[in-house]
């Protein structure tokens, strides 16, 4: 647990709450550790929703899958980033997304119980944890607003160009990385992974970017 701290510090669940008092909240939160190995799912679709996860290392996507087997990716958690806690908030029997991890990944479990309802030992934290944890919920709103925003586009074209010039904007550069391959793009943006590729083809013939896998530059 130790070897994570700096993880655990910058977590904004975390947030403004004395770090010598981190080891006495996580147990009191009924904290536990698991490792994924990569496609491994973390949490399936249909399972309780009894955990806020927090991702200490790799990354992990959320994902859905229709009724026709097609897949969308919701979003991809870095480390120090929540998952499941809008599901564990609204105490909603079943999940409705799967959890997967791109890659080997540690993920530290809380109970949610834990979290919305103080405890009998009335520890001194927990007014600034909800409180951390409603600011994180809304700005999880605010993303899922611009994912719509992206998907909602027309065309392959008008959606790749959205996301990318997002992405421009939160690392403030022209030239930045992903965290997708060619196919998680697709499943993202929610379009055909060969008219994405010839999209992003003829975005290139026009000088109007350059990439190399998941690395990208507008021009």
């Amino acid at each position: 647990m130790e070897k994570f701290n700096s993880v655990l510090h910058e977590c904004p669940l975390f947030r403004d709450i004395d770090p010598n008092n981190l080891h006495t909240m996580l147990h009191c939160l009924g904290a536990k550790t698991e490792t994924f190995d990569k496609k491994y799912t973390v949490l399936a679709e249909g399972s309780p929703a009894k955990h806020i996860g927090i991702v200490l290392s790799g990354s992990l996507q959320i994902t859905q899958v229709d009724y026709y087997g097609n897949r969308t990716i919701v979003s991809n958690i870095e480390p120090g980033e929540l998952f499941a806690e809008s599901f564990a908030c609204a105490e909603v029997r079943a999940l409705p997304i799967s959890i997967i991890a791109n890659e080997l990944s540690e993920v530290m479990l809380l109970d949610s119980e834990h979290i919305l309802h103080t405890c009998r030992n009335n520890c001194g934290f927990h007014q600034q944890l909800i409180f951390n944890l409603m600011k994180g919920l809304a700005t999880k709103n605010i993303q899922f607003h611009q994912k719509i925003g992206i998907t909602s586009k027309r065309s392959t074209r008008e959606k790749l160009l959205a996301y990318l010039d997002l992405q421009s904007k939160k690392t403030g550069s022209r030239e930045f990385d992903i965290p997708f391959d060619r196919q998680a793009l697709a499943d993202y943006l929610e379009v055909e992974r060969s008219g994405l590729s010839a999209e992003i083809g003829k975005l290139k013939r026009e000088g109007i970017l350059r990439s190399d896998r998941n690395h990208f530059e507008l021009l």
